[in-house]
């Protein structure tokens, strides 16, 4: 059983304006393996019945898997059946089938984590960064090559991976010129997915090797893994390859973002600085993202290409910071908390529902103790 103090930048993570407010208490690292160490929730300062009702609205909105851990010990676990495809439904029909990629030993499911593989491949940047291999405001030329997208030579050479970090490299998700880079704030997932493969450049590894030695090795993400995507490989797929994981490694990687990148008394994630601004308003387009993160507490937020005023989830704490994949595969970390909360499943959004992220965040907020006071 492994406990180690909270290190001095985990408190940083907390605020995404950069403040550093103290974090008490220890965090808990599971060790390899199945073993994780539990907390009752009425111990945790958490109210029993009303954490149940939340975890009730996640299964009626349509989740797979919630694990939830207060100070890196499971809070709450819950899994429910998906039930069967629908026959000759196509992918359309049948999306979440297509993305269910196995189950671990204890029958968990391993899914396809959608989006959420963006904030992964962003903490991997920053350690190439630390390594030496690359510098963030490299042009994604200088690795690709000229011509991997389909702007003017000019306008294309001042795209770096700066840009493709804060989504605003300016090009149209066809990989188009749009805009100059840095000038216009946009989702672009085609954009986002070059950084793959100048991680694939600067080490000359396929996307497994480098993941598993720098990251999901080191902290026992044992059932995770990338894995082609079947219904994505024609040349204009947006992204081939979907990092696969059960919610159990998913709060893994998110325990070490609360931790500051440490686990078990190894910086995992070598370098505070980056990890700071990853979870910091990388850009004022869109205040409510960092890099290849999604922040709370912002003045306002660009989704869907629309900019709508108030923060990215009003019903959360102001720190939250958040992984966001589609079908409403959800990593949040809340540092005021100790708290990460990972979701797997289907589509959790209904016409006429709320919102999952607001629902089930006012649900969580009526179980939880109050949280801790963050500095401005």
């Amino acid at each position: 059983m492994e406990r180690i103090a909270h290190p001095v930048i985990s408190a940083a993570l907390s605020s995404l304006l950069a403040a550093a407010p103290a974090l008490a208490g220890d965090l808990y690292f599971p060790p390899p393996g199945p073993e994780w160490e539990t907390v009752a929730p009425r111990r945790a300062g958490w109210d029993p019945d009303a954490l149940d009702k939340a975890l009730r609205l996640a299964g009626d909105r349509r989740s797979t898997a919630v694990v939830i851990l207060h100070g890196g010990r499971i809070l709450a676990e819950r899994y429910w059946d998906p039930g069967r495809p629908r026959p000759g439904g196509g992918l359309r029909a049948n999306r979440y089938y297509f993305t269910l990629r196995g189950r671990d030993s204890a029958g968990r499911p391993i899914e396809d984590v959608a989006s959420v593989q963006k904030s992964v491949i962003a903490q991997l940047i920053g350690i190439a960064q630390h390594r030496g291999l690359l510098s963030i405001d490299d042009a994604v030329a200088r690795y690709l090559g000229r011509g991997w997208s389909k702007a003017p030579s000019g306008a294309e050479a001042r795209i770096t991976i700066r840009h493709l970090l804060t989504m605003t490299s300016g090009l149209t998700d066809k990989l188009e010129f749009e805009a100059p880079a840095g000038a216009k704030w946009r989702y672009n997932t085609p954009a986002y997915a070059r950084l793959a493969a100048v991680l694939e450049a600067v080490t000359g590894w396929d996307r497994n090797a480098f993941t598993r030695e720098w990251l999901t090795g080191p902290i026992g993400m044992a059932d995770s893994k990338w894995m082609s995507r079947p219904w994505a490989q024609g040349p204009d797929a947006a992204n081939r390859y979907g990092f696969a994981a059960t919610a159990r490694d998913l709060a893994r990687f998110g325990l070490l973002i609360l931790a500051g990148g440490e686990w078990r008394g190894k910086q995992v994630l070598p370098d505070p600085e980056f990890l700071r601004a990853s979870l910091s308003p990388s850009q004022q387009l869109n205040p409510s993202y960092g890099y290849l993160w999604w922040l709370n507490g912002q003045p306002f937020t660009v989704r869907g290409g629309r900019r709508m005023r108030g923060p990215l989830i009003p019903t959360a704490p102001n720190d939250l910071v958040a992984a966001l994949g589609a079908l409403g595969r959800k990593l949040y970390v809340v540092a005021s908390l100790d708290l990460v909360v990972a979701r797997l499943g289907k589509t959790p959004n209904a016409p006429g529902e709320e919102r999952f992220d607001t629902a089930f965040w006012r649900a969580l907020a009526a179980a939880a103790p109050e949280p801790r006071p963050v500095a401005p």
